[in-house]
């Protein structure tokens, strides 16, 4: 492992960078407008924004490295990101910041993809699931840091701004001055909406409610904390240990998910999530003194264990039920999908939060895992479209924040000359699906 990290340095650092900026950035901005008065429909409407420029992200990426190559199109990107960063700084002017956060969102998923197309293009078949994982540390790590700059630096001044600004100028300085080989040009993945909600529907189901949780958890948590009577400092410790918890669960979940029917862990962590996640919920109801971050912290960091599963499982899930040929745009719909919820999640609880106080945050994830508990059914799978390596081996998957439609191509389960077959000569464009139905007739198959 040591090995693979010395040989992949230059782009683990780049993603720490851009990671520490973009979870700083999203706290910052809940915080900035918690202490402005601001509601929290705006507030959930800002990661909404971001989530909305990774999705149109993953298309137009694809085409801008295609016409001016990875290094060019990385560093054009992140310097409007940059950019775009300051402009927040400078302009205190909400309209505005929403389109800025659109165009952070479009920038880094083209940046995502450039990091990722390398990793690809330099991994052996035979490291790239320890490549995967040292990617998805470094996300993580990433995430953590900026959370945990409020504690050295708990003011909401223009300070902040600079200092994330910061964060995205240094990631380019790796990538621009690298001496490595330049990787082949990207082709977009197809979709196949119909396909996938035909054949997958309960992964998609999934798929989709995990953005609604994960979107709305970046985007209003902070908020929730203030409301709670955090201070700044403290706030960055509660999201710095709720987004470790990420990180920490994807062992074990690998472990459970490749020995044990997957769509029953769906459907049991969907219950536990509800049961974790109720007294939070309810907490304004109970005769409890002022909560604490003794207290907080490891209520949240338990809520995001079990959040944080739904969507590795639902991949790995689905894959067992998609032929290798068609991997490649089952991982961009799931993205596209993810995308979908994670933009109505923060509105939707922002709106709630408005409207009922804090705790709507958590009562959203409890509705939320309420219906997962009603749509997934593992008694319901059919059976008919199982494939022959099915339980397919779990991965650990990134944050959320840090995925693109370049995470097929680091998984070590895609086959590569299907992954070429598949991608050649298709240039589709990218339709939003709808939540999938499920019937009598599904077609996802229950793993041995």
């Amino acid at each position: 492992m040591l090995r693979i990290v010395t040989a992949f340095r230059a782009l683990y650092f780049a993603a720490v960078m851009l990671l520490t900026g973009s979870g700083l950035l999203s706290t910052y901005l809940a915080l900035r407008l918690g202490a402005e008065k601001v509601d929290g429909l705006w507030i959930g409407a800002m990661m909404a924004a971001y989530y909305l420029g990774l999705v149109l992200g993953g298309k137009i990426g694809h085409r801008l490295i295609a016409r001016v190559g990875h290094i060019r199109a990385y560093v054009a990107c992140g310097g409007l990101v940059t950019a775009a960063v300051l402009g927040i700084g400078l302009l205190p002017w909400m309209g505005f910041w929403l389109v800025l956060r659109v165009a952070i969102g479009l920038g880094m998923m083209c940046q995502y993809m450039v990091i990722e197309s390398w990793l690809n293009e330099q991994a052996e078949a035979r490291q790239r699931g320890l490549v995967f994982a040292g990617y998805m540390v470094a996300s993580y790590l990433g995430l953590v840091l900026g959370q945990l700059v409020l504690v050295v630096h708990p003011g909401l001044g223009p300070e902040l701004p600079m200092l994330i600004a910061l964060c995205f100028a240094m990631s380019l300085i790796p990538v621009a001055i690298t001496h490595k080989v330049h990787p082949a040009p990207l082709r977009p993945a197809p979709l196949e909406p119909r396909f996938f909600i035909q054949r997958v529907p309960q992964s998609l189901t999934t798929v989709l409610v995990s953005g609604l949780v994960i979107g709305s958890f970046y985007g209003l948590a902070p908020l929730y904390a203030v409301r709670q009577g955090l201070s700044t400092e403290e706030i960055g410790v509660f999201m710095g240990g709720c987004i470790f918890a990420g990180l920490v669960v994807q062992w074990p979940l690998g472990w459970l998910s490749d020995r044990y029917d997957r769509a029953a862990l769906i459907r049991n962590a969907s219950i536990l999530l509800l049961v974790v996640a109720l007294p939070l919920a309810l907490l304004p109801m109970l005769p409890l003194p002022p909560i604490s971050l003794a207290w907080l912290l490891p209520m949240g960091f338990i809520v995001c264990l079990v959040q944080f599963t739904l969507y590795p499982l639902a991949v790995a899930f689905s894959n067992d039920h998609v032929e290798g040929e068609r991997r490649v745009s089952l991982t961009a719909m799931l993205l596209v999908t993810f995308g979908v919820g994670a933009c109505i999640g923060p509105l939707a609880a922002g709106a709630l939060m408005k409207l009922f106080g804090a705790n709507m945050l958590y009562a959203f994830v409890c509705a939320c895992s309420l219906i997962l508990i009603w749509r997934v059914r593992p008694e319901k799978v059919s059976g008919m479209h199982r494939v022959d390596e099915a339980p397919v081996k779990h991965v650990a998957t990134p944050d959320s924040l840090a995925s693109s439609p370049l995470s097929a191509a680091l998984d070590p389960r895609v086959d590569e000359s299907a992954v070429e077959e598949q991608m050649k000569g298709n240039d589709n464009s990218v339709p939003t699906p709808e939540p999938a139905a499920e019937t009598e007739a599904e077609e996802e198959s229950r793993p041995a």
